[in-house]
């Protein structure tokens, strides 16, 4: 009926894109197509990579990234990025035995960086260390309960902050003639999340992985860096992608991307004096400190509203379920539910389908639902 059509293609207008790269703004607005509606027992056979690529939304994500890489000027930085991107593989366990890994974890336990983690639960599971356990565009953005926790979210969270990046970039360069780094902007943004898909692995039951602490943040975060440091990318970019979580303002501020630049280099084996990762006394970046890695700090801020957002939206998701699709209570843990809010929002967005709640309330917001996936 046209004007259920109608209806299944408003919410998509929510989930637009807004700003974009040098490249991606000469192109015209993707023009999103309303998602497959299924049913509940249609998403429970669903593997997360094709609901990722059933996705408009990441789709558009994901060939953005691509176009961002593309325009690292430097072929090889280019070529490693695109690389990664192309299969994020953690191959910085590739010859790493169980001696090697004892001794990384003995080292990293002695120097305060690894603390209430068992040697058996140090570091993802690895099956083939050439081979990443999923593509980068499938995996999700963060934990199953915080920041774009679907297939897919991964793609939509760093394209977003590559934006924020590359805008901030154009602002230093254009209020006050201050020329970063524009290379290794890109290629710090894009890589900051690189060992997501390592560490966020989805389950037979439709949840992803949790994460261990490493140096005081989520593991995925060093073990990027080291990743990073392996692959050869220039120190600069390594100690860039260091400092998203946190930026060199304060003497206790730098020690944390201190720690965590140490770590990576303990992990990938290189001294990170040596390499160019840290200053000659090993206790700060070296200097003087370049501003890209402020940048990559400020535009890895999405979380910042995703993950209340996130928050708030899960328990109303929850509350659809069980009324309206005969999910029971028990099963809200389990693999109906969680195939259930995996599908619905890796094709809207949680960020779209959270703006349709604040700003239309629950009923508009279960409209949108139903038109993702068929009420029971």
């Amino acid at each position: 009926m046209p004007a259920e059509r109608l209806k299944r293609r408003d919410f998509l207008k929510l989930g637009a894109i807004a700003g974009a790269t040098a490249v991606v703004a000469s192109m015209p607005a993707p023009a999103f197509s309303a998602p497959a509606r299924r049913t509940l027992a249609e998403c429970l056979e669903l593997d997360h990579v094709a609901m990722a690529d059933a996705s408009a939304p990441v789709s558009a994500a994901w060939r953005s990234i691509r176009l961002t890489a593309a325009e690292i000027r430097n072929p090889a930085i280019r070529t490693r990025v695109e690389a990664i991107l192309d299969n994020p593989a953690p191959t910085l366990a590739r010859s790493m035995g169980k001696g090697e890994k004892k001794a990384i974890y003995r080292e990293l336990t002695a120097k305060g960086l690894l603390k209430d983690v068992t040697e058996a639960d140090f570091m993802p599971p690895v099956g083939n260390a050439a081979k990443a356990p999923q593509p980068f565009r499938s995996a999700p953005g963060s934990g199953y309960q915080s920041h774009h926790s679907y297939p897919g979210g991964l793609a939509t969270h760093t394209d977003l902050n590559t934006r924020v990046s590359l805008a901030l970039y154009d602002g230093y360069r254009q209020v006050y003639d201050y020329m970063l780094d524009r290379d290794v902007v890109i290629a710090a943004q894009l890589l900051h999340d690189l060992h997501k898909p390592w560490v966020f692995q989805w389950d037979e039951h439709g949840e992803s992985r949790g994460e261990m602490k490493l140096g005081g943040t989520g593991e995925h975060h060093p073990l990027g860096v080291a990743e990073s440091i392996v692959r050869g990318l220039p120190a600069e970019v390594c100690v860039a992608q260091a400092c998203a979580h946190n930026h060199p303002r304060t003497e206790k501020d730098e020690a944390q991307v201190v720690g965590w630049l140490t770590a990576a280099s303990v992990i990938a084996g290189v001294d990170p004096v040596k390499h160019g990762l840290l200053a000659a006394d090993g206790k700060t970046l070296p200097m003087p400190r370049r501003q890209e890695g402020f940048v990559t700090h400020l535009g890895d801020h999405d979380w910042v509203l995703t993950v209340p957002a996130a928050q708030w939206l899960i328990p109303v998701m929850e509350k659809v379920a069980v009324r309206d699709y005969k999910i029971s209570e028990n099963d809200l843990r389990k693999k109906p539910f969680n195939q259930f809010r995996n599908y619905v929002f890796s094709q809207a967005t949680i960020m779209s389908l959270y703006e349709t709640y604040a700003a239309k309330g629950e009923a508009e917001l279960t409209r949108t639902i139903h038109s993702i996936v068929r009420p029971a």
